[in-house]
C-alpha cells in the first residue's frame, strides 16, 4: 500500500515540485481568495439598474424598448453603446430573445493593424473591445465567456452578414458611421421575426471618406416611419468626463 502511494505521488510531481493532473499534464491553476471574490462582484454587476442620465437617454432606452428598429446618433460618450447593450442582456435575461448579435465594421481609425492572427473571434477581438467591455460590466467575465461559447452571443462580422435572416434576437450593429449605404442597407434587411435592431454612430466621427458614409442618409430617410425611432443625442448627454462634452463644443 505504501509503495502505491509513493508512486502515486511521483505521478502526479515533476522534478520541480509543482503538482500535476493524473489526467491532464499541465499544473493546475490555484486562484487565490481575492481574485474569486472580485470576480464573483463582478459576475454580480449586471443586476445594477440602468437609469438614464438625460431626456434623450430616456427616450433612446424608450425606444429600443417599443421599436423593431432603432437607430441612435450622437457623439462620443452619450451611452448609445452601453445602453443597447444593456437593454440586449436585459432582454436576454428574461428569455425574450434567444441571442445577442453584434456586428461592427472593421475599419481602422486611421491605422493599419495589418493581419490578426487567430480565429474570427480574436481576429475581431480589437475591433469589439468595446462592445465586449459593456458586455463584460453587465454580465461579468464568467457568463460572458459561458454565452459566447453556446452561441447565445454571437459575433457576426459585417461582410458576413449577407443572406442571414436574424429571428428572435437583439442584433446591434455599432459604429454604423464606418459603413456605407450599400451596407447598412444589406444589414437592415437581415431583421426577422421577434427581432430588435439597434444601430449607433456618430455621422461626425466617420473613419471613411465623408461622401461614403451612409449612416446620415439612411437616419434620414427612416425617420417617422412606423415601427422605427431615430433618436439623437448631443453633447449635452455625455457621461463622460465634463471635457470630453466641452471638447466635443471647439473641436
Amino acid at each position: 500500500m505504501a509503495k502505491r502511494a509513493a508512486r502515486r505521488s511521483r505521478l502526479e510531481t515533476d522534478e520541480t515540485g509543482r503538482v500535476h493532473s493524473l489526467f491532464f499534464d499541465s499544473p493546475r491553476t490555484v486562484v487565490p481568495f481575492e481574485v474569486q471574490q472580485r470576480e464573483q462582484q463582478r459576475d454580480q454587476s449586471y443586476i445594477r439598474n440602468i437609469r438614464p442620465r438625460s431626456d434623450n437617454q430616456r427616450q433612446l432606452m424608450e425606444a429600443i424598448d417599443s421599436r423593431s428598429l432603432t437607430v441612435a446618433l450622437g457623439p462620443a460618450g452619450t451611452g448609445k453603446t452601453y445602453l443597447a447593450i444593456a437593454a440586449a442582456v436585459e432582454a436576454l435575461e428574461r428569455k425574450r430573445i434567444a441571442r445577442i448579435v453584434l456586428s461592427r465594421p472593421a475599419v481602422e481609425a486611421g491605422e493599419s493593424l495589418g493581419y490578426l492572427p487567430g480565429d474570427m473571434r480574436e481576429k475581431l477581438d480589437p475591433y469589439l473591445r468595446p462592445l465586449f467591455d459593456a458586455l463584460n460590466d453587465r454580465m461579468g467575465p464568467k457568463r460572458l465567456r459561458a454565452c459566447l461559447d453556446d452561441g447565445s452571443i454571437e459575433i457576426a462580422p459585417v461582410a458576413f452578414m449577407r443572406g442571414r435572416t436574424l429571428n428572435n434576437a437583439f442584433v446591434l450593429i455599432d459604429e454604423a458611421q464606418n459603413c456605407t449605404y450599400g451596407q447598412l442597407k444589406m444589414l437592415l434587411t437581415r431583421l426577422g421575426w421577434h427581432s430588435t435592431m439597434v444601430l449607433t454612430g456618430d455621422p461626425d466621427q466617420t473613419d471613411l471618406l465623408p461622401e461614403l458614409s451612409g449612416l446620415s442618409e439612411i437616419a434620414r430617410r427612416l425617420d417617422g416611419q412606423e415601427e422605427i425611432a431615430v433618436v439623437r443625442l448631443t453633447q449635452a448627454d455625455v457621461v463622460r468626463h465634463p471635457l470630453v462634452g466641452r471638447m466635443l463644443g471647439v473641436l
